[in-house]
């Protein structure tokens, strides 16, 4: 049964019934009946707003069980309680054991897409260039396709740094051509740049077309002494690949 008593600073007068609050919540809390003697008591009351108020309140402004025991206050948030911290790790093992598998999937996927130890060996082509002499080309083969290596005479050096970069489709000088200190040294594929025909003029005695480079039979494209395009329906020059020099004889293509 719910009772409302009047409020008279530790005070609560109801009628005959007298209730006794201890000072600042300390002390049993007791209730005074007629004719008998005073008995502790177990309430739970409401306080208005008063700031000489002795009983304790929560955060809502609710005061505490009068029960002489203090009501425990729940932990705030970011709890770092044993449970909490339980909690916390097996969640991180629990991620940390999906990753692993994961990656024990995804590896040998991955692994099986990379290239094999043969098809690596024909990414790369090592020539020897030290037979070639002046005004002579080899073919040989990169990635299976033709590669043409040509050491250019003087004449034909001269020849290729005398025509006007304006004159040309495909702008390009010998000399961003070829590599430094090895101007005399051309490196291209062997593909024409229209229809991927193999041109002629890198073995001996073959057509070299008007201008003293390569000639494509098949559509009519022709190439000069630095294999840029200079007649024909080629929109390119042949194309250098990325290469080096490993020593003053010797070349790595790829």
């Amino acid at each position: 049964m719910a009772t409302h008593l009047c409020c008279a600073k530790g005070h609560w007068q109801h009628g005959a019934y007298t209730l006794t609050a201890p000072a600042h919540g300390k002390g049993a809390t007791s209730l005074a009946l007629p004719g008998k003697a005073n008995r502790p008591l177990s309430l739970t009351m409401q306080y208005g707003v008063d700031s000489q108020d002795p009983m304790p309140r929560d955060k809502a402004g609710t005061m505490a069980e009068a029960t002489g025991a203090a009501t425990a206050e729940p932990h705030e948030a970011g709890d770092t309680s044993d449970g909490v911290r339980r909690r916390d790790f097996i969640n991180i093992a629990a991620l940390s054991a999906a990753g692993v598998g994961g990656a024990a999937v995804i590896f040998p996927l991955v692994s099986q897409m990379a290239p094999s130890a043969d098809v690596l060996a024909e990414s790369t082509t090592e020539v020897d260039v030290s037979a070639i002499q002046p005004g002579q080309a080899i073919k040989a083969v990169f990635r299976k396709q033709p590669l043409f290596v040509r050491r250019l005479t003087p004449q034909e050096i001269e020849e290729a740094n005398a025509v006007p970069l304006g004159s040309l489709r495909d702008p390009q000088t010998l000399e961003e051509r070829t590599k430094s200190g090895h101007v005399d040294m051309l490196v291209t594929m062997g593909v024409c740049t229209h229809l991927g025909c193999v041109p002629l003029g890198a073995a001996e005695g073959e057509n070299k077309g008007e201008f003293g480079g390569y000639f494509c039979p098949c559509h009519g494209s022709q190439f000069d002494t630095a294999a840029r395009i200079r007649k024909g329906p080629a929109p390119k020059n042949l194309v250098v690949p990325d290469y080096e020099f490993t020593s003053d004889t010797t070349i790595v293509v790829g």
